[in-house]
């Protein structure tokens, strides 16, 4: 029989995702579904009605997996994910360190949770292509509500600690000392160049790096040009058409 651990954690991510009830999708201008679909659910090809993420169930067991490396491993350090939307990516990873009862690693919540930003005039003109703050109707999710959800699952504790504010204004002063696993999810070309530059060499030796967006011209171009600049050269992983992650060397 399955061990309880692995069937817990199998059920979060069903859950987190919403293949469960199975919510119609909210559409917008780059996905127009309005029914459920479990493919594009799988794939984080739809803005879920209900679910507490929108990154689909390969990038939620995509997170699962590394964090379950870094503990078999002993990579020291926390959790964090840049932009968390209803909270469902950063629910499962505090789910991880519950079901292997690990009680030194905190789950870092970095968001505005009013939304993309509005980069304006003075933005990367990247940014300013993209739009997305015309949708913060659905993206701007109040840290209130994502508090609240994770106290739905049980996991609103201590272990769990929220940066609420622009990254360029949380990030440089996070009380972070070490991370095991960095998820960035900023979608914007300001955003992820702002989550790498502040957190990146946070990361301890063996621990991932994980890019939600690099299927966004704006985003790729963020960690195309901070990789070169630092000299990274450890290879991409991808997860699926929309992401990737890479594993820091030592």
């Amino acid at each position: 029989m399955e061990h309880p651990r692995s069937l817990y954690l199998d059920l979060l991510e069903k859950v987190v995702t919403n293949l469960i009830y199975e919510d119609p999708p909210v559409p917008n201008q780059w996905l127009h579904e309005r029914e459920f679909k479990a493919t594009n659910r799988e794939n984080g090809k739809d803005w879920p009605s209900m679910a507490h993420t929108m990154v689909g169930l390969k990038r939620i067991r995509n997170i699962r997996a590394l964090l379950e490396q870094v503990i078999a491993d002993g990579v020291p350090g926390d959790f964090i994910e840049t932009g968390v939307w209803r909270g469902g990516v950063c629910i499962m990873a505090r789910g991880v360190f519950e079901a292997y009862g690990i009680r030194d690693r905190t789950v870092w919540v970095a968001d505005s949770f009013e939304g993309i930003p509005d980069t304006g005039a003075d933005g990367h003109p990247m940014d300013q292509a993209l739009g997305l703050h015309h949708c913060n109707d659905v993206l701007g999710i109040p840290v209130e509500v994502v508090q609240a959800n994770f106290a739905r699952y049980g996991l609103l504790d201590d272990q769990v600690r929220f940066l609420p504010g622009w990254f360029s204004d949380t990030l440089p002063h996070a009380p972070i000392s070490q991370l095991a696993v960095l998820r960035l999810d900023g979608d914007l070309y300001e955003s992820t160049r702002d989550a790498l530059v502040n957190l990146y060499a946070k990361v301890s030796p063996g621990g991932y790096v994980v890019i939600d967006d690099y299927v966004i011209p704006a985003c790729r171009k963020a960690v195309q040009e901070f990789r070169a600049a630092q000299g990274v050269t450890e290879p991409l992983q991808v997860i699926d058409e929309y992401s990737v992650y890479w594993r820091r060397a030592a």
